[in-house]
């Protein structure tokens, strides 16, 4: 979970889909709806994954949509986290939180851009493995 779903959260979910497949239900989903990022895209798709399905949504839609029948909630940023926080009140769930940067705050060029997504991604991804490792 991140703040719009459309960065970070997509991001994690497409990973942890991908190194784990079924053995692990993954959702995704934001305080709020933001627009898909093309820089998000690019980022993924240099590693062989697709995001063009993904649509943004927010916590609100995730639970219509699939429920909240989740174990754990790894939050990306500190709205997300607050929120989720919220949800142990009504749910048995455990939350943890992963300070992760905000690539849509780099300026620069197109590449130093990518970059920061690149950074954003390749931090996922060694977090998930170390978490989710079997």
């Amino acid at each position: 979970m991140c703040g719009q779903n459309s960065v970070r959260s997509p991001m994690a979910a497409a990973l942890a889909r991908h190194l784990f497949g079924r053995s692990i239900y993954v959702g995704s989903a934001g305080v709020l709806k933001g627009e898909p990022d093309p820089f998000v895209a690019a980022a993924i798709d240099e590693i062989g994954l697709d995001l063009s399905r993904h649509r943004p949504q927010t916590l609100e839609e995730l639970e219509e949509n699939e429920g909240l029948a989740f174990d754990l909630v790894i939050t990306l940023s500190p709205d997300a986290h607050h929120r989720a926080l919220e949800l142990t009140r009504s749910n048995a769930l455990d939350v943890e939180y992963w300070p992760t940067p905000d690539p849509t705050l780099v300026t620069g060029n197109r590449e130093q851009c990518l970059d920061a997504y690149r950074a954003v991604r390749d931090e996922l991804e060694t977090r998930i493995r170390a978490r989710f490792r079997p």
